[in-house]
């Protein structure tokens, strides 16, 4: 047993140190592939033996755990606010004021950071593991988030080196543009409202009841001070260089300063270059870089003396708002969207913004005509921050939110909790009608070759299509008259329709459009219940003790499947062939694939293409249509095209037959 303990203990270590040099260092050096493989193996031993359980174990990443309310804390040291500053003669004037203080003969440095724009956390640690961690809240006092904060990578849940045996270090939890687009973009092609920016997005995230939801969210975490009761540590700038030895992530940004008229330099020069970073900032944090100044300056009852956050002036623009319009999304959401006047932001022209909710609409005091200030960041669509009322025509019109769908004119509801109102007219609302049969042919559901999201416009509007069951009764002679189809494409688009009668269950299920039911979600679901038959039998309380299915997901399966016309076009759906169960044979099987990517090509003996992929996906793996130099495994079949060969070369990546993957897959290697 000990050396089971020792065996546990030693792969902790090893992804303790794996996890750092990845995400702290950007410098990883072993594959994605023996990564995960050594994750899998401490997740089955911890598994095996539950009595060397550790909360602070590499596997804790993935979340899982369910949070039905937040413990509130008091902070053990207040998080006090930051003074702000938007000009170069207020910051000289602060500079003054603490000048008078400390004596003008003192030498005095400053560091100066980047302002991201997030939510702060307060982190603590004992004896070098993580114990606890806070959301700011009222400065006072903090709520609970330690189980959620575990799954961000760059916060470390064991240091590294020489740290205090007890402190508190802080940081800024952020959303880097591209991972909040990707959430975005999959939140439109969902029908979901989208989120309004980063900031919001990662101060929402750490709330989430359900930490799986949140791991599955790109966040990182910046940190920006340490604070002890005994640090042995000098200044602000000699605090941030330990932090970042002791495992944390630290900006390379922060700049030790002499005079105030460096601080200016390195804001102009940030002003500059912050359009090109990956993440959003608002501005710079001034501090006094001596922590025994820091101590003599002491704090107002607000913010510290001995630091300032100098904000940087929003990049918007001022424009006619023409009129609102309203779209209507695959759940029935219902979005406002401004027509503006067009007008250029950062050399692109912007017609349209969002404005979000009624809420938004209303805290606005919105009226057709005004000039309103427009800005534009790593938003999908631009947004609309500010109203000019002395520019305000004599007859502009108020704007009031619309009380019925602006597509079939059925009443909106808003849910209690809810800031969306929606039509619940979902089964003869056309933009849900159609919205529902582009995601379930979507390459995340059915993949259906050959059919987009335009053509499913035309069949919807033709009359051929009214649900997703209609797809499987389509015919050559019914599609071959409408405009623009040749007999050669519609073969092959019907020809894809019955090809996806093979997609795995989970496929189908995602397909289903089921609110909360996202890819991964799905896949632990059919994984879990097996067929189609056991979900729609489950009730809130046997979902939820389904790992990781929190309660919102739950209500939402079980309403989808009380109505009457989801269990008609299930039933259609079975006639048809489609696929609602795991395959049996392989049901019992352990994820032998886990983690690792595949690409398949080629014609199979055993096999079609799509057999195997699924068969990969049944078992852990993950099928790409590309080669990268992430993949695993090439899986050749007859025929495969020479490209693929040379660039599997090219990256040092394994070409097997199907032979040798029969061989991978009985073998669990």
């Amino acid at each position: 047993m000990k050396e089971i303990q020792k065996k546990i203990t030693n792969l902790r270590e090893q992804l303790h140190q794996h996890n750092h040099l990845y995400y702290i260092k950007d410098n990883p050096v072993i594959s994605d592939f023996i990564f995960d493989q050594m994750l899998k193996e401490l997740q089955d031993l911890e598994k095996q033996y539950p009595q060397f359980y550790d909360p602070n174990s590499p596997s804790q990443r993935v979340g899982g755990g369910v949070t039905k309310s937040f413990e509130t804390i008091v902070h053990r040291y207040p998080m006090y606010s930051l003074s702000n500053t938007y000009t170069k003669e207020e910051l000289i004037q602060w500079q003054t004021r603490i000048r008078k203080i400390v004596g003008n003969e003192i030498k005095m440095s400053y560091t100066c950071e980047l302002k991201f724009d997030g939510a702060s956390i307060s982190l603590t640690y004992e004896n070098g593991v993580l114990v606890q961690a806070l959301t700011r809240g009222d400065g006072i006092q903090g709520d609970a988030i330690t189980t959620n904060v575990k799954t961000i990578n760059t916060i470390p849940l064991k240091l590294k080196g020489d740290f205090p045996k007890f402190f508190e270090i802080r940081g800024e939890i952020i959303l880097p543009w591209e991972g909040f687009n990707k959430i975005n973009k999959k939140r439109a092609e969902q029908g979901e409202p989208l989120f309004s920016n980063p900031r919001n997005t990662a101060s929402g995230s750490l709330k989430l009841q359900d930490s799986s939801l949140l791991a599955e969210r790109p966040l990182t975490c910046f940190i920006y001070s340490v604070i002890a009761d005994e640090l042995l540590i000098e200044s602000q700038f000699e605090a941030l260089k330990k932090a970042k030895e002791w495992g944390f992530k630290v900006p390379d940004s922060a700049s030790l300063v002499n005079s105030i008229d460096e601080v200016f330099e390195f804001i102009s020069k940030w002003d500059k270059k912050r359009k090109d970073l990956p993440y959003e900032i608002d501005g710079i944090v001034i501090k006094v870089n001596q922590l025994s100044l820091q101590k003599e300056l002491g704090f107002t009852s607000k913010a510290p003396r001995w630091a300032i956050a100098y904000k940087f002036q929003a990049e918007k623009v001022a424009t006619k708002l023409e009129g609102v319009h309203y779209q209507v999304g695959r759940t029935g959401a219902i979005t406002p969207v401004a027509s503006l006047n067009p007008v250029s932001i950062s050399g692109t022209i912007v017609k349209r913004a969002s404005l979000h909710n009624h809420d938004y609409i209303q805290k606005l005091g919105l009226r057709v005509g005004d000039t309103v200030f427009v800005e534009k960041g790593g938003e999908i669509i631009p947004k609309i921050t500010g109203v000019e009322p002395k520019n305000r025509p004599n007859k502009s019109q108020e704007v009031i939110f619309i009380n019925n769908c602006p597509e079939c004119d059925f009443p909106l509801v808003r849910e209690e909790g809810e800031a969306q109102h929606y039509c619940k007219n979902e089964d003869a609302c056309p933009p849900q009608q159609i919205g529902k049969i582009q995601h379930f042919i979507g390459r995340s559901a059915m993949d259906i070759e050959g059919l987009g999201g335009e053509t499913v416009s035309l069949f919807f509007n033709e009359g051929l299509l009214l649900n997703i069951t209609d797809l499987y009764s389509l015919k050559e002679e019914q599609i071959l008259p409408l405009e623009g189809m040749a007999q050669k494409s519609v073969k092959n688009l019907l020809k894809g329709i019955d090809k996806s009668k093979e997609k795995p269950f989970s496929k189908v299920l995602f397909g289903l459009g089921i609110r909360y039911v996202g890819k991964t979600v799905a896949k632990r679901l059919a994984k879990s219940f097996g067929t189609i038959k056991a979900l729609i039998d489950a009730d809130i309380e046997t979902l939820t003790k389904t790992h990781e299915i929190g309660n919102r997901i739950a209500q939402s399966v079980v309403e989808f499947f009380s109505k009457s016309q989801n269990l008609e076009v299930i039933n259609k759906l079975s006639l048809f062939g489609l696929q609602l169960e795991e395959f049996t044979n392989l049901s019992k099987s352990k994820d032998i694939f886990k983690g690792r990517k595949f690409v398949v090509s080629g014609v199979f003996k055993n096999y079609n293409r799509e057999e195997i992929k699924n068969e990969i996906e049944i078992l852990g793996g993950i099928v790409s249509s590309s080669i990268t130099s992430k993949t695993d495994y090439l899986v050749a079949g007859i025929g495969i095209g020479p490209s693929k060969k040379s660039k599997a070369n090219n990256l040092n990546i394994p070409i097997i037959s199907e032979k040798d993957y029969l061989i991978l897959k009985n073998n669990g290697v």
